[in-house]
């Protein structure tokens, strides 16, 4: 039977390793800190599930994710995902061009005037077009990754190993790969599957990776990004607003940011809000500092006092996560000689992430059905 080995336990990584467990794969999973770190990119009970893509590629692969979370959601007995709808507007958000993929696909949406938008939202400011579809939600990141590797953990086939740092990815003389960890412990497999986030550039030199595949990989781009929670004016004691919130994705000539419920972060109740790609870029995550700066809280709280008059203009809570980007923003979902680079989900993964798994698995057991757009040769055109 084919081993594997999964590197990184964060949504790609655990979503991998279910896939490979319903295939009757064995894997084993290595995981630096412990599943879903804060120091990863899947931490956290808040991420966007939305359907609007202008490419088709992507709004194909966010209908079949969204099967694959009911089917985890069925499986786990555990809720994932919150419904809210999702709004989308701004100048350059190009809201025309989203609903006419909706119109292809069949996605229910409305296209509403600014002034409709805001009798609807009254605790939102628009000036443009917006563009509604109820199908969108919030991601519990942090009990998802819980609950896929639970799954594949109560296969008998999956074993996760926590506090386990990859030195090297080694090859053996008789054939597959023996992965050492910087303790000195060693682990066998066919194939590793690497989902490290925004670790993989510090990992990319000890994979072994064959010359011209290396050289065709896009370049990375670590970003800490930093995101503050706002207090919903005329909630209850709990923080629970009076009227409820869409997800949203502003895109202005000037800015592009994105809010959403925060779900449990934070330990109350109210709106998350980032300015998307607006961190600065580090060399991996074992670069980041957790650091808030001054300018972007000013910005951040800039951006409530003259957009969201249903937010208090005062951050109750702030934090930093991690972005790995490609110049393109597509996904890097590639293979060479029997390593899988599942990373640079470019801030918008987490909602794909059962097809993420589906697609590594893929690759792993060589059927290789995955978008030549998310192929290192694509990003190196």
């Amino acid at each position: 039977m084919t081993e594997h080995i999964v590197i990184g336990a964060g949504l790609a990584g655990a979503a991998t390793a279910r896939a490979l467990a319903d295939r009757g794969e064995n894997v084993t999973v290595l995981e630096q800190h412990t599943p879903a770190t804060a120091l990863g990119s899947s931490h956290g009970s808040a991420r966007i599930l939305r359907f609007a893509y202008p490419q088709r590629l992507y709004v194909d692969l966010v209908v079949a994710s969204r099967a694959l979370w009911a089917d985890i959601e069925q499986a786990a007995g555990v809720e994932l995902i919150t419904a809210t709808g999702a709004v989308d507007h701004g100048e350059v958000r190009h809201v025309s061009e989203l609903a006419a993929v909706f119109d292809t696909v069949g996605i229910e949406h409305e296209v509403l005037s600014s002034a409709e938008a805001t009798a609807r939202w009254p605790q939102m400011r628009f000036d443009t077009e917006v563009l509604w579809h109820p199908a969108a939600g919030v991601i519990d990141a942090e009990t998802a990754v819980t609950a896929m590797l639970d799954l594949a953990v109560a296969t008998d086939r999956v074993r996760v190993l926590e506090d386990w740092t990859v030195a090297e990815v080694g090859r053996r003389s008789g054939g597959g790969f023996r992965v050492t960890s910087a303790s000195g412990g060693a682990v066998d497999a066919d194939t590793v599957i690497v989902a490290a986030g925004g670790f993989l550039p510090a990992l990319l030199p000890h994979l072994g990776l064959p010359e011209g595949f290396r050289a065709a990989l896009p370049r990375f781009d670590v970003r800490q990004e930093q995101a503050f929670h706002f207090p919903y004016r005329n909630a209850d004691d709990s923080g629970q607003p009076a009227a409820a919130w869409p997800t949203f994705i502003h895109k202005s000539g000037e800015i592009f940011t994105y809010g959403l419920p925060g779900g449990r972060d934070a330990g109350f109740s109210g709106l998350k809000l980032a300015e998307f790609n607006g961190g600065r870029v580090i060399p991996s995550a074992l670069d980041q500092d957790g650091r808030i700066t001054p300018e972007m809280r000013e910005r951040m709280t800039d951006y409530v006092r003259q957009h969201l008059p249903g937010l208090a203009p005062e951050p109750y809570a702030e934090t930093t996560c991690l972005f790995t980007n490609t110049p393109s923003e597509d996904f890097l979902i590639d293979s060479a000689d029997g390593v899988v680079l599942v990373s640079a989900c470019s801030g918008h993964g987490a909602k794909f992430a059962p097809m993420i798994g589906e697609l590594a698995a893929d690759l792993a057991t060589g059927q290789g059905r995955v978008p030549e757009e998310f192929r290192a040769a694509h990003h190196a055109r």
